[in-house]
This record gives structure tokens, sequence and C-alpha cells, in this order.
């Protein structure tokens, strides 16, 4: 058995090991387009296939990879996104190059210093493969990796098919949507910051909108999930990255990631990050000590004690607490209570967001109403858009 797979049984076991809550809230009749096997491995027979895959990237108990191998497809080459080709890296972590030991292909990472595939990496390729669980965030950086495997094999003249998955989040959407000026990693295309599309979706607007070079050269094949619209709420089977445990992480995502931008710890080092905030410069009740462990080495404010806010444990205690939008009370109350205004915000937070303009407008102390208010024009641009490129029923 490969270390893929034992990887994502390990990551399995630690995602359902935090859930904490009824099954009732999850629509068990969803599958990922990768279920579908007699929908896209006609694409693939007599094709030198690339695979961009990860950890997420499984067919029932086994990994996409193995599948293929067993079903004689010629898989060549694989590539992988952040967090790496077994989900454990650190965020922002250098990834390199590898082989793979059960089948000696070549691992490229298409992190750091090397986002786009080469023409030389897709030399002996046919057909691209692109099938990772995301989280429906823009600054979730699956979908800069989608975008740039999109826009390689256009300009190189090769095959891409998007197995689709269930987008976790994509039951509504919210928040800034980016100035391109600010485009980078973490936002490439002028999205909110919760877009409510899924990667096929996502990646037929970018095709469908020319928002890549070479665009419209783009041999597109999309496999759409099974029972997926986007009223349903989908329970990931395998932890997307080693900070999301969990589907209340993955709730509150959205808006605990952009205390990323700040000097305040979202809890990476603890039992529940991105469930949680904090500073040893707070105040309060709750506290919180981060420790250094797999996929949050030396985390900040390590061995610190933060006071803060636990914002819930379970998925449907988060679902409250955000209402179907982007929660920016957390962060307007922790920077109200913060004793060094001037040292809260990092350079980061410009890149999360998008703009400058949040950040402004919480120096300023305007409300959430008058905020929220200030996107709006924006999101309906959006909005617009996208409902040209839905292949699910909306919620």
């Amino acid at each position: 058995m490969r270390l893929l797979l034992f990887a994502g049984i390990w990551l399995s076991l630690l995602f359902a090991s935090f859930t904490g809550t009824s099954r009732s809230l999850f629509d068990t009749s969803v599958k990922p387009a990768a279920s579908f096997t007699a929908s896209y491995i006609p694409l693939l027979k007599g094709k030198k296939v690339g695979l961009i895959i990860n950890q997420t990237s499984c067919v029932g108990d086994s990994s996409l990879l193995d599948m293929l191998l067993a079903r004689g497809i010629k898989v060549t080459k694989i590539f992988t996104p952040e967090h790496g080709f077994r989900g454990k890296a650190d965020a922002g972590a250098h990834v390199d190059n590898t082989i793979d030991e059960a089948t000696h292909l070549p691992v490229v990472s298409l992190y750091g210093n090397h986002k786009k595939p080469t023409p030389e990496d897709l030399k002996n390729i046919d057909v691209l493969v692109y099938d990772l669980q995301d989280v429906g965030v823009r600054f979730y950086t699956y979908i800069s990796t989608l975008e740039y495997g999109m826009e390689a094999c256009a300009e190189q003249k090769k095959q891409f098919v998007v197995l689709d998955r269930p987008n976790p989040n994509g039951f509504y959407i919210d928040g800034p949507v980016l100035k391109k000026e600010n485009r980078s990693f973490v936002g490439m295309q002028a999205i909110p910051i919760v877009y409510g599309m899924t990667a096929a979706e996502y990646a037929t607007m970018l095709v469908g909108e020319r928002l890549f070079t070479d665009a419209d050269k783009l041999d597109l094949q999309v496999i759409k999930c099974i029972n997926y619209d986007h009223s349903k709420k989908y329970e990931l089977p395998i932890a997307p990255s080693p900070n999301l445990r969990n589907m209340g992480a993955i709730y509150a995502y959205p808006s605990i990631c952009l205390f990323e931008g700040t000097n305040i710890s979202v809890g990476r080092g603890t039992a529940f990050p991105f469930q949680q905030f904090g500073s040893p410069e707070l105040s309060g009740k709750y506290t919180f000590t981060p420790q250094s462990g797999e996929g949050a080495k030396t985390p900040p404010f390590e061995h610190k004690k933060c006071y803060g806010v636990l914002v819930g444990e379970t998925p449907g205690e988060i679902l409250k607490q955000i209402n179907g939008k982007l929660q920016l009370k957390w962060l307007i109350d922790a920077y109200n209570a913060y004793p060094t205004k001037d040292q809260f915000f990092t350079d980061f937070f410009k890149k999360l967001t998008g703009s400058d303009e949040l950040k402004i407008q919480i120096q300023k102390g305007e409300t959430e109403a008058t905020i929220r208010k200030s996107w709006q024009k924006d999101l309906k641009a959006f909005k617009a858009i996208r409902k040209k490129y839905l292949l699910y029923r909306d919620f």
C-alpha cells in the first residue's frame, strides 16, 4: 500500500477524531467526481497522464494514483500543491521535489519558486488531471495552483481535466473583492474571500472570462460531483491541510484566517487551530498556549499564554456563529481590545483581504454594517459573472 494512502488514512482518522457533531448536518449522498470513474477513465486511456494531487485525492479508500495505475493508466508524473504530497507541511513551508518510493514516479512541488508547471515538466504528459479538495476561500492556495496548471497546459497544448469536489463553504458568498493590483498567490483573481464555487465551476469561469494567458486555447474537461448542490453541507472525509482538522475549523477559516495578517494567533500549535484566536497582549478568562508540533513548527507565541476566544468546538456551533457570512465581529473586537493598535496589522493583511480598505475601515472605527455595505457593488458584479458558470443548483 502506498505512502500517500497511509497519509490519507492518518489525516482521515485525525479529522474524524475532532469532528464531534451529528452526521445529520451533512448530506452523505454527495460524492466527488473521482468516484464516478466511468466518466473519466476513457479520457485517460492510451495517454501519458500527470496528476495534481495530495492526500485528499482519493476514490473511496484508495488514492486516485493507485486506482489509475491498477486500471492500466500510464501516469508519468505527480504534481503537489502547498502542504505537499501527504498534506503535512506547514503553511508556507518549502516542499522539495522528490520521488515516490512506491512507484518511483517524480513528484514535483508546485509551491515556493516553482508555482507553475514548466514546459519541461509537461514534456512527457498528454493530459494533466486536477483532483484536490479545496475549501472555497480565495486565499486557500489550491485555486492558485489550479489556475497556473491550466495556464501551463493552454500554453503547451495539453488537455486539462478537473475532477470536481464539493465546496464545503459553497453555501454563501461574502467579503471584499480583491483589487487586481494586489494580486498574489493568496489571491490571483478579483473574487470575494468566500466565492461560492467548486473547482470545476471556478475553472470554467477562468476560461470563459479569459482570465489567464491563452485561456481560449485550453482543452478543458470537467467531471461533475454526484448529488451535490450549493445548499448542501458536505463533510470532508480527509483533512485538506494540517490545521484544518475538522468541519468546524473549515467553517471558521474564512473569518479566522484574517488574523494571519495581524499579530494575533489563530491557534496553530493547539488542539483547535482556526477555531480560536488570541494573544499575550489581550486579556480575559479563556487561554491557550501554542506548542510546536506537526503542521505547526514554531507557531506564533510558542510556549506563551494567549488570551482570546474559542469561537466554537463543533461545526454546528460555528455555523450558528457565522450565520452564512464572513464574521467581522471577532476581528473588530480584537483590534479594539489590542493595546498597541499601530502594531495590530501586518503587511500580509493587505494580501489576504485584497486591498487596504478593510484595514482602514477598522482603524477608523466604522461599524460592521457600514463595512459590509461597501462590499455590495463589487459582490453584485461578481455574482452576475459567477452565475454564468454554475454547474450545480445554487443556494
